[in-house]
């Protein structure tokens, strides 16, 4: 008897933590309704959110989770995507390469440790892309140098409604 009382009270303890636990970010858009005044086919980010919106237009808009700057990397403003590629290659920029000096001068596109995932998109004027990550926990958190990161699936879902031009504004 004593032995079910146990496996009872550590079953009902594993139930209580998986309920009490954190649940982590899905992929795939959702739709919502959003106000501003933004047109149809912008892509907004709000920072503290960490979340990406594109619009759709009449107060309609897809909302995807991601990950965006790490204190003090963080960036406010406009731009535009200025490039699209699908499994690119990686760079690291100036700023990041002072930060992690042992790491690869360049990651080839397709590889596991390339931060870029399936595919980026390049926000001009800007070091910045939005872009897959093979890291999925980290969609969610404040996590890079500024760029904003997405769930693989979530990245080819985006890629695919907009194209070169398409306004970014991040808040």
């Amino acid at each position: 008897m004593r032995g079910k009382i146990l496996l009872a009270a550590a079953l009902a303890a594993i139930a209580g933590l998986s309920v009490a636990a954190p649940r982590a970010a899905h992929a795939h858009g959702q739709p919502v309704v959003m106000g501003g005044n933004y047109s149809p086919g912008t892509i907004v980010v709000r920072t503290r959110e960490r979340r990406l919106y594109y619009v759709l237009g009449g107060g309609q808009a897809i909302r995807y989770p991601v990950g965006v700057g790490r204190a003090g990397m963080q960036w406010s403003g406009t731009s535009f995507i200025s490039g699209k590629y699908i499994r690119p290659a990686w760079q690291a920029p100036a700023s990041i390469r002072r930060d992690y000096r042992s790491g690869a001068a360049v990651v080839p596109g397709g590889s596991a440790a390339n931060p870029m995932g399936v595919a980026a998109m390049t926000l001009s004027g800007t070091e910045y892309a939005i872009h897959g990550t093979n890291a999925p926990g980290t969609i969610g958190g404040y996590v890079s140098h500024g760029c904003i990161r997405m769930f693989n699936e979530d990245i080819t879902d985006l890629y695919n409604r907009v194209g070169v031009g398409t306004q970014v504004v991040v808040q």
